[in-house]
C-alpha cells in the first residue's frame, strides 16, 4: 500500500469519530431542542432559564416534564422551578435512569403523565438524546399512535442517542424492544 494511500484511509478513519463529536456538540450547544408532534410534545436538553422562557414564548410551553427527577440542591432544578413558577408552567418530576430499563408500571406512569398534563409539554432530561428519546418514543407509541417506526426514530442519532448493544444507554433501547408488544407493535 502507498504512503498517499495509506494517509487516505487514516485521513477518513478520524474524520468519522470528528463528525460524530462535532454533531453531537452542536446538539449540546443548540439545546437539543425538536418538535416532536407540534403543539403536543417538544423536548429538549437541560433547558436554561433564557431557554425555557423562549421555549415558552415562542411555543407556547404549558407542562415542564423533567426526567432527572427532583433535585433540591441541585442549582440547575432550583433555576428550573422558579422559571416555570416565573412563567405559570406547570412542573413536574419524573425521575428515570438511562442506565436503567423501565419496568412497563413505570412507562404506563410516564404515558398518563403525559396524557393528564397540559399541552404544550416540553420534557427533558440532561443531553436531551437518552432519556428524552424514549420517553418521546412512548408518547409517540402510545399517546400520539404514529406508529412502531416514527416511535423508533425518537431513540436515534438524529438526537444524540448511539445505541450500541452494552453502551451505558443502551437500556433505553431494551425498554422500548422489550415495550413493543404491550404498545401493539408485533413482530411481522
Amino acid at each position: 500500500m502507498t504512503r498517499k494511500r495509506i494517509l487516505m484511509i487514516g485521513g477518513a478513519v478520524l474524520a468519522v469519530p470528528l463528525f460524530f463529536g462535532i454533531y453531537l456538540s452542536f446538539l449540546l450547544i443548540t439545546g437539543n431542542f425538536h418538535t416532536v408532534i407540534a403543539g403536543e410534545l417538544y423536548r429538549s436538553a437541560q433547558p436554561t432559564p433564557t431557554a425555557l422562557a423562549s421555549y415558552v414564548q415562542n411555543f407556547g410551553i404549558k407542562t415542564v416534564i423533567n426526567l432527572r427527577g427532583a433535585n433540591e440542591s441541585a442549582p440547575w432544578y432550583r433555576a428550573e422551578i422558579d422559571e416555570s413558577r416565573k412563567l405559570g408552567v406547570a412542573h413536574e418530576d419524573f425521575r428515570m435512569s438511562s442506565r436503567t430499563e423501565l419496568t412497563q408500571a413505570e412507562a404506563e406512569a410516564l404515558i398518563q403523565l403525559f396524557k393528564t398534563a397540559e399541552k404544550p409539554i416540553l420534557v427533558h432530561c440532561t443531553d436531551g438524546s437518552d432519556r428524552t428519546g424514549l420517553a418521546s418514543a412512548l408518547y409517540v407509541a402510545a399517546v400520539a399512535k404514529l406508529g412502531e417506526e416514527a416511535a423508533e426514530d425518537q431513540i436515534s442519532f438524529r438526537y444524540g442517542h448511539v445505541a450500541l448493544p452494552l453502551s451505558p444507554t443502551w437500556p433505553m433501547d431494551m425498554t422500548f424492544e422489550a415495550l413493543e408488544p404491550w404498545l401493539g407493535f408485533h413482530d411481522s
